[in-house]
């Protein structure tokens, strides 16, 4: 690092999420590069060379960016709808208007998705994207060159689908793939696009859409292609209890013991939202170390319920925050989620003692580093990481009587974005994106909504 260009940051509040949770009351960190250099009390040490920045942080709280675990981007253009729906019925409504999603369409919901996440702290974003109609382009390309735009990091879980209306599931045949299409086009994304190295900006995942969504078939071989592929495999699971009674129906297990027979659990493997899990399931997930996507707003949105995050916590699962998709979170922020997974959490069995504000930062930073395969790169201030983080304003009325900053950004009102770094590249000043036009990005998400809602009247 010594002849890298380094930023120097000072003066500030810092929760470095590391292994001790070590905080400083006012410290800093120093950028070389791409990478964290030093992070400490006080000030900076002195004769730093090729200093090209300093900032004086007085006021601002710096954390690790935030890591984002389980999103469908495309829902942007479908915000709104159906809003008094549970699980089933919210996508037997919405089936039929994703069916009709094209390549400016998917591009157009990216940009928004990854907009509303880069400015509110996201620096690591993942999109589970499963819908492939027939002749819609190349939506996999369209949400990775979003996604580079952005200038996040970015994981896409590339999905699939085919199970359709006529073998008894929900998508319309049309927007399903073929057993064979799904797991050679899985196959070609992950060879054209998947980059394993240290500072990767872009990686992907094998992901199958659900279990009552695609064939026993298609687990159980992108399970394989995965493993043969080295890299990580991502899906939905018990996330209502009509999917668990849908898996006792059709497999005679449960989703635990059904993901385990097709090769579904295992430290190389994430799961969104695990609601209704019992005790056999959180023991099953830890003994593997896979690891869960908590959508606390998408759970209550859908009424699916409250997850079992602190026995999971306890169990030793590694347990990350995800925006979901945002037609069941229609707000798109991830940093809303560190005060919903706190607040939803002490209302199930654990009440107040269920998270603190120090528990949902790591959810929202390191335990999806964890969860996305990246912790020995991300997800802390440690030297040597990747220079991903936040600078949080809390000098201003929303926060500036709250003592404690960590308790100020998780309890109170979502925080300000001075800066967010990404790689070492600040994305984000004041608020504003400094890596895409915002109002652009508005009008053609909304143009594209206008656009593929008539289509869909129209079929």
């Amino acid at each position: 690092m010594a002849a890298a260009r380094r930023i120097v940051i000072e003066n500030c509040a810092i929760a470095t999420v590391d292994a001790d949770d070590t905080e400083y009351a006012s410290g800093h960190v120093v950028l070389a590069g791409n990478r964290i250099e030093s992070v400490g009390a006080g000030k900076a040490p002195e004769g730093l060379e090729n200093v090209v920045r300093r900032i004086d942080a007085s006021g601002h709280l710096v954390t690790p960016g935030l890591i984002n675990t389980h999103h469908h981007f495309y829902q942007w253009i479908t915000r709104g709808l159906a809003t008094d729906h549970n699980l089933f019925d919210w996508l037997v409504a919405l089936y039929p208007v994703w069916a009709r999603i094209d390549e400016p369409m998917v591009r157009a919901a990216a940009q928004g998705s990854l907009a509303m996440m880069a400015r509110g702290g996201v620096t690591t974003a993942m999109d589970h994207h499963y819908v492939f109609p027939h002749g819609s382009g190349d939506l996999s390309g369209a949400i990775i060159g979003a996604a580079r735009d952005m200038g996040v990091r970015f994981t896409l879980a590339r999905g699939s689908m085919d199970r359709s209306e006529k073998d008894g599931g929900l998508p319309p045949d049309f927007a399903v793939e073929t057993l064979d299409g799904a797991l050679a086009a899985t196959e070609e994304t992950v060879r054209q696009h998947h980059d394993s190295s240290f500072d990767a900006m872009t990686q992907v995942a094998v992901a199958p859409c659900s279990p009552f969504s695609v064939s026993t078939e298609l687990m159980r071989d992108g399970a394989q292609l995965a493993r043969r592929l080295g890299v990580r495999l991502h899906t939905h699971g018990s996330e209502t209890v009509e999917e668990e009674k849908f898996c006792h129906e059709l497999f005679g297990m449960g989703p635990t013991d059904y993901f385990e027979s097709t090769g579904w659990l295992g430290e190389d493997v994430w799961m969104a939202h695990c609601v209704h899990m019992n005790d056999s399931d959180i023991a099953a997930f830890a003994r593997t170390r896979t690891g869960v996507a908590h959508c606390p707003s998408s759970n209550a949105r859908l009424a699916a319920g409250i997850a079992r995050v602190p026995d999971m916590l306890a169990a030793g699962i590694p347990v990350g925050l995800g925006v979901d998709g945002t037609a069941s979170n229609e707000s798109g922020e991830l940093h809303t989620e560190l005060r919903n997974a706190l607040l939803i959490n002490r209302l199930g069995a654990h009440k107040e003692a269920a998270l603190n504000a120090r528990q949902a930062l790591r959810l929202g930073t390191y335990g999806g580093a964890q969860v996305l395969g990246r912790a020995a790169e991300t997800g802390s201030l440690e030297p040597g990481k990747l220079a991903d983080l936040v600078l949080w304003k809390l000098d201003t009325l929303a926060h500036a009587s709250i003592a404690d900053p960590v308790t100020a950004l998780v309890f109170g009102a979502a925080a300000p974005v001075t800066a967010s770094f990404v790689d070492g590249r600040q994305i984000v000043e004041d608020g504003r994106l400094l890596t895409a036009d915002e109002d652009a990005i508005a009008r053609s998400t909304r143009d594209e909504a206008r656009r593929l809602a008539r289509i869909a009247a129209q079929a």
